[in-house]
């Protein structure tokens, strides 16, 4: 019962303290952005099946890869908004990850 109620803060509710405490003058652009970074998981409709419960999305989606990490935390290191899009995937993963440690 407790996972699926942390996936979604951390997916939805988290994003809003980290644009607010780290962007406050833009900290409604910035959780847009973050926000947007959840299309990452378009990806899940390249898997076969498409859903599968209890699969862990890690370095089993093609944007879910540790090399796609490797861009996610180089964006982190340009300018705005590529840095707030960095900082969302990377988060994403984080989030991802936890929920795979759960499940396993």
């Amino acid at each position: 019962m407790i996972q699926p109620i942390l996936h979604y803060f951390l997916h939805l509710g988290f994003p809003l303290l980290i644009a607010f405490f780290f962007f406050k003058k833009d900290w409604k652009k910035a959780y847009l952005i973050l926000l947007a970074t959840m299309l990452v998981d378009l990806d899940h409709i390249f898997a076969t099946p498409m859903f599968q419960a209890n699969r862990c999305s890690i370095n089993f989606h093609p944007l879910h890869t540790y090399y796609a990490m490797v861009v996610y935390l180089v964006l982190i290191f340009f300018p705005k908004p590529y840095r707030i899009i960095g900082i969302g995937l990377l988060f994403h993963m984080v989030t991802d990850t936890i929920d795979c440690m759960i499940s396993f």
